[in-house]
């Protein structure tokens, strides 16, 4: 998997995504204790256990954890193990993996050491692997100069499993040259031994194919993704891509591939990571006898440092994709960069940060109400923020949706704001809001924390910074206080990095024939390419010959994948999963006519909070508001108040508030949906009175006819439909799959017009420029939803997590809360229906600018309650693992594919992503029922697909979250223990029934949504529906949705 560094302007995170950093403080001394004795030895540094020598150990209070730093004494290898309390524990190998050109050949390489390996030769075994497994996070990353393999799992059966599959993986990969030709390029016939209509798609024509060349075209259909990596490019030219630019891919050779491999997959280049409160010995002594073959080696360790600015700036310009969904005069997108200092001074770094937030987040920071509040562009561009992934940190400040008129303006206006702020100073008030966020931070409990830790350590640590300088918190923040006590710190630190003009800016400017030039090149390369095989072979004929042949022996290989013993490959067992699941409990109360849910537990001195209205009759025109509106809550302020008033308010009282649309189908009947609106919080007990006061005053005051609120609008639905089309390229499938479900049921239509295609036409048509009466309709309507949005009503109710010590509290406060607010939310009678019966299309087809395409097929099934549920879990993980990944991506190239059984919604699906083949996919899919139906299924494959299953219902849950699939979908533990004993008792008989009944006779009232390029095998007519995405106001009568 290719990973973008992160360049948020946001302070970091552990074990969540946030904005702000959220480890974990410790509980109590005891704690601490069980933490320092877990890995069974008193470790004093320079011991040396099993090979390694502990050169280092650090113990961290406020995050209960102790650290220790060991090298392994042949190789070099360096080793950072964090020892806690927590039974999640986490692992990962990574290399420093500095690209040498632009070929991708470390993202190829990520992707072949997972197909085979000298331990384990079978044909993919990480993917095999899955589901022996019960963990609860596999993958690998390929980040911009290094290349890592983590997992995380409960289990330390499963553990120890993993750990021998990725060490032999890594450093004893079978690299075979089918393994290259399938993940990597190659070119071959499109659908060998197949034959569709039309020129396009005839089966002999030679293409391009690979699951990373696919997965990188669909990455290069990302304007913003494009923008991101060509700055890079720029901003750090000694730095290649490491994703891999398909124009580049097809100069890669095999041998280049086992060369880099050689290299850099060598102990001396890892950096090893673990986390948890599994023995340390055990971990040393696996590890030390996978590395006894090697000694010592040498690789490309260098860090790469950014261009030298030092004699002033620099300026580039490039062509990118032209997106057909927004103004064409509002497409460019430009940023200016400074560089930073050294990453490894943890103290500044630090304050650095501090600054990226308080320059950039919130709609109160003097960055957005220069640039985008201004109107000078609706959002921010990709690399925005500071990004401190590198030996030197660089700062970037940027918009997309710019005017060409205005991109000089945009340079000049980013200036003159960093120089006022340098002259006026930083508020304390605002300052002190992010250190309260990062003081929450250190109380909130997530069940991923080792995995967050793991990913925040390991890109400084492989460029120089010393990962117990990162992980020593309180004396960090302590430092910086000291720092800013002396006056003017963060100030100071503007003007030394930022007040000047050594930088440099970026800008890409739309195209319109961008694709055509593409396709193209493409074209051409691909044309070189076959003329060099035509020489080779000795003719047209003979080249032709021998690819197909190539291709042929390729599908041989893959063919014999799925019938393989896989005796050698480690797996624990449906025996080890417990029949009873751990229960939470939960009591209900009742204040005034709203429920209450109560949770119990130790939350370290915090309340969650949750609440839910429901609203019965919401009619389809104002529910396409709903996003709008929720945006609008935390925009617009109130007439007391500004919503930069609000959010400092927000900082420093709670650990944010968010407010949004909320549906669920019932458990026990598909064709019943609910939908209202919900909003979450959290905070120090203390502060629990502010939260509710907060939510009540953003809920019921916010101003929309404040004399800026239609701008502020607008800017909210400029800035979301601007990044519509990368989105999309982004999630295509979800989208597929949202449209897909639409016309099934009404929880499918709910999410289709909230978070849909549906909604993005929405948003744009809301965005283009109208008529002079404004958006007075608009806001009228949002007016109208705020008297309904929350009540004192039994539409309304809340779960509340906290100490018992502070349940008197909560409650206290919550009844006051309620009292505030008025006793009714009937929403205003509609001859509109509240779930239209719309026809959606039995296959719609939706023209995108993309090289590859994404597909889905859904069917309807049965509630969460029904029997059938358990066996149509089973079935989709039975059809993913033991089918479509075989067929959808080894032998069609897509990046991804697979099935799903949606059991709260009653529906079962079919996706693909990234694909180049989406005819050969289709008839892959609907064939899908058929094969489950005939395949003769053994004790092994239902022994997988449930540990599959179990890896989802099992995973490791935060405090926060306990008791929340009841709350917020009326599933109790009772339904959720029967559902547990179904899943583990389903047969083989039970699973072909479901195919039978679901898949094959169900398949008639399936429904498919593809998006991609309009080739010449989508028939106008023939059963599809062609819908054509217009973001201007006069297309509307072509609205991807049929109630429209």
């Amino acid at each position: 998997m290719l990973r973008r560094p992160c360049a948020g302007g946001h302070l970091y995170t552990y074990g969540q995504t946030t904005k702000i950093w959220r480890p974990v403080k410790s509980q109590a001394r005891r704690g601490l204790a069980t933490a320092l004795t877990s890995s069974g030895h008193d470790l004093h540094v320079g011991q040396q256990l099993h090979g390694f020598t502990l050169r280092r150990q650090k113990h961290v209070p406020e995050l209960q954890l102790t650290a220790y730093d060991l090298q392994h004494d042949t190789t070099g290898a360096e080793y950072l193990h964090i020892d806690r309390a927590d039974k999640n524990n986490v692992f990962s190998i990574a290399f420093k993996t500095n690209p040498p050109d632009d070929t991708g050949v470390p993202h190829i390489l990520e992707h072949t050491t997972l197909c085979g390996s000298k331990k384990y030769p079978v044909r993919d075994p990480f993917f095999k692997m899955l589901p022996r497994s019960l963990s609860n996070f596999m993958n690998a990353f390929t980040s911009s100069d290094h290349t890592s393999y983590p997992f995380a799992t409960t289990n330390p059966k499963d553990f120890n499993n993993l750990l021998s599959v990725y060490l032999d993986a890594t450093l004893n990969p079978l690299l075979s040259e089918n393994d290259f030709t399938q993940e990597g390029w190659r070119i071959g016939p499109a659908n060998p031994g197949q034959q569709y209509e039309g020129e396009e798609a005839a089966a002999d024509k030679l293409v391009f194919k690979g699951v990373v060349y696919n997965e990188m075209k669909g990455q290069m259909s990302d304007a913003s993704y494009l923008y991101y990596i060509n700055f890079q490019k720029h901003i750090i030219p000694s730095l290649n891509n490491s994703g891999g630019d398909p124009r580049k891919m097809t100069d890669l050779t095999y041998s280049d591939l086992k060369g880099f491999h050689a290299k850099n997959y060598h102990p001396s280049n890892a950096k090893l990571f673990t986390y948890g409160d599994m023995p340390l010995a055990n971990h040393l002594a696996e590890i030390s006898r996978q590395f006894e073959p090697f000694g010592k080696s040498t690789a490309d360790t260098a860090v790469k440092i950014p261009v030298d600015l030092s004699a002033g700036p620099k300026h580039y310009i490039m062509k990118g994709p032209a997106d057909p969904l927004v103004d064409k005069d509002m497409q460019w997108k430009t940023s200016t960069s400074w560089l930073m200092g050294d990453t490894s001074d943890v103290v500044e770094t630090f304050a650095l940060r501090i600054i990226s937030s308080l320059l950039l987040d919130g709609y109160g920071s003097p960055l957005y109400r220069s640039l985008i509040e201004s109107g000078l562009g609706p959002d921010w561009s990709a690399n925005t923020g500071y990004d401190t992934g590198g030996k030197v940190g660089i700062f970037s400040v940027g918009l997309n949706g710019v005017k060409k008129a205005n991109i000089p303006k945009v340079k000049t206006t980013i200036i003159a704001c960093l120089r006022e702020v340098c002259k006026t100073g930083f508020d304390q008030g605002k300052i002190d809001g992010l250190l309260h966020q990062a003081e929450l931070g250190l109380k909130h409990k997530t069940a991923n924390f080792g995995m967050g830790i793991m990913q925040r350590l390991q890109p400084g640590w492989f460029n120089g910074s010393d990962p117990m300088k990162m992980l020593a918190w309180n004396e960090t923040v302590d430092a910086f206080k000291n720092k800013c006590a002396d006056g003017r710190y963060l100030e100071g630190l503007v003007d030394k990095y930022l007040v000047n003009d050594r930088c440099l800016t970026f800008t890409m400017k739309p195209e319109e024939t961008y694709g055509t030039m593409v396709s193209e090149e493409e074209k051409e390369r691909l044309a070189g390419k076959i003329a060099a095989v035509s020489q080779s072979a000795g003719g047209d004929t003979e080249a032709q010959a021998q690819l197909v042949r190539k291709e042929l022996e390729l599908l041989e290989a893959q063919s014999k994948a799925p019938t393989e013993n896989l005796d050698c490959l480690p797996s624990v067992h449906v025996q080890d999963i417990p029949r009873q699941m751990k229960r939470r409990i939960v009591t209900d109360s009742t204040l005034g006519s709203a429920k209450v849910q109560w949770r119990e537990a130790n939350t370290n001195g915090l309340t969650y909070i949750r609440g839910i209205n429901t609203l019965k009759g919401l009619p389809a025109e104002l529910r396409k508001l709903m996003p709008l509106f929720t945006d609008s809550l935390m925009r617009l302020g109130t007439k007391n108040k500004t919503m930069e008033q609000l959010e400092d308010l927000i900082k420093l009282k709670t650990g944010g508030i968010a407010v949004s649309y909320h549906s669920t189908t019932s458990p026990h009947d598909t064709a019943s949906a609910t939908e209202g609106l919900s909003f979450s919080s959290y905070a120090l007990d203390s502060n629990v009175s502010s939260v509710y006061e907060l939510l009540g005053t953003i809920m019921r005051e916010t101003n929309f006819d404040g004399p800026e609120a239609e701008s502020r609008i607008r800017e909210l639905l400029q800035s979301a439909a601007n990044g519509a089309l990368d989105a999309i390229a982004s999630g295509g499938h979800l989208y597929a799959r949202r449209y897909a479900e639409a016309g099934l049921t009404p929880q499918g239509l709910l999410n289709e017009q909230i978070g849909g295609l549906t909604q993005v036409q929405h948003t744009g048509l809301l965005a283009s420029p109208i008529s002079s009466e404004g958006l007075s309709d608009v806001i009228s309507r949002l007016k109208a939803i705020q008297k309904f949005a929350i009540s004192n009503s039994s539409a309304f109710r809340a779960a509340v997590t906290c100490g018992s010590e502070s349940v008197s509290t909560n409650e206290s406060a919550l009844r006051t809360f309620l009292s505030s607010l008025d006793d009714s939310s009937a929403v205003p009678a509609t001859d509109a229906s509240t779930f239209p019966s719309t026809s959606y299309n039995i296959k719609t087809f939706f023209p995108l600018p993309y090289q590859v395409y994404y597909s889905a097929l859904s069917l309807p099934t049965v509630p969460y309650t029904h029997p059938s549920s358990a066996p149509l879990a089973i079935l989709s993980q039975l059809l993913t693992h033991k089918h479509l990944h075989h067929e959808i991506r080894e032998k069609g190239g897509a990046y991804g594919g697979g099935a799903y059984s949606r059991g709260l919604s009653g529906l079962f699906g079919f996706y693909s992503f990234r694909d180049p083949n989406p005819q050969n996919t289709l008839k892959v899919l609907k064939d899908a029922g058929r094969w489950a139906r005939d395949k003769a299924w053994t004790e092994q494959d239902l022994e997988e697909a449930k540990l599959s299953v179990f890896q989802g219902v099992d995973a490791p849950e935060s405090v926060s979250d306990e008791g929340m699939t009841r709350f917020l979908s009326g599933i109790d533990e009772d339904m959720e223990q029967r559902k547990r004993e179904q899943l583990l008792d389903v047969n083989k008989a039970d699973v072909v029934e479901a195919a039978q009944k679901y898949l094959v006779d169900g398949m008639a009232k399936a429904r498919v949504a593809v998006l991609g390029e309009e080739k010449g095998w989508v028939p106008s007519g023939d059963d599809w529906d062609i819908k054509r995405l217009q973001m201007t106001q006069n297309r509307m009568a072509e609205s991807p949705d049929p109630s429209t």
